[in-house]
């Protein structure tokens, strides 16, 4: 059973296929939910020896496939890659994984904010429907957001969706989630380094 699958998705965030409501039956399907409001970056006193090597780094330079500036992060959820745009016609490539059927989503954002082993807050409605789950997990090598967590935002605020790490290297390339993209935890720090708050999102 996946612990990783995207919690909780904002209908504020016009997307299309984003649901407005989700059915939680799992502790896996509540990984990926809310931080703590208000959290800025977070930097805790954990090794990054502790990311997790047992999956090899997927990232890779290759010409960069989408045109756009460079900056911008484009997700191709239909073929499973993340492109961070560079200088001089490149992009590095990110394997990643992506919202299952019916909890996919298209459209633009921003990075809103970021964080380093980021902790995870459930939402209050979550808490209502799973009062076994704990108020609030702090970051680390089991929490579900992984080594690094980018918080997309929208016009109307945050989305609920992340760009974050993940515990659990198998679920790279599978659409499980419930819309946020996940990267091995070794691909998001080098991501997270590259990337600066307001960056552009495309997901498509």
């Amino acid at each position: 059973m996946s612990f990783l699958k995207c919690a909780f998705a904002a209908s504020v965030f016009a997307l299309a296929a984003a649901p407005a409501a989700l059915a939680f039956n799992s502790p896996s399907d509540l990984a990926e939910g809310r931080s703590t409001a208000g959290q800025q970056t977070a930097s805790l006193s954990i090794d990054d020896a502790a990311l997790g090597r047992a999956a090899r780094p997927t990232r890779a330079l290759v010409p960069d496939p989408t045109e756009e500036k460079p900056g911008t992060i484009t997700v191709d959820t239909k073929n499973r890659y993340l492109y961070l745009s560079l200088e001089g016609g490149q992009a590095m490539r990110y394997d990643v994984g992506v919202g299952r059927e019916g909890f996919a989503w298209q459209g633009k954002a921003y990075v809103g904010r970021r964080a380093q082993w980021p902790g995870w807050t459930p939402p209050a409605e979550m808490l209502k429907r799973r009062p076994d789950l704990p108020k609030y997990m702090a970051g680390g090598v089991a929490n579900p957001l992984g080594a690094r967590a980018m918080y997309l935002y929208g016009k109307r605020g945050d989305t609920m969706f992340r760009i974050h790490g993940t515990n659990e290297p198998d679920t790279i390339g599978q659409a499980v989630s419930s819309g946020c993209i996940r990267l091995l935890n070794e691909d998001i720090v080098d991501l997270y380094d590259r990337v600066k708050v307001g960056a552009p999102v495309n997901v498509l």
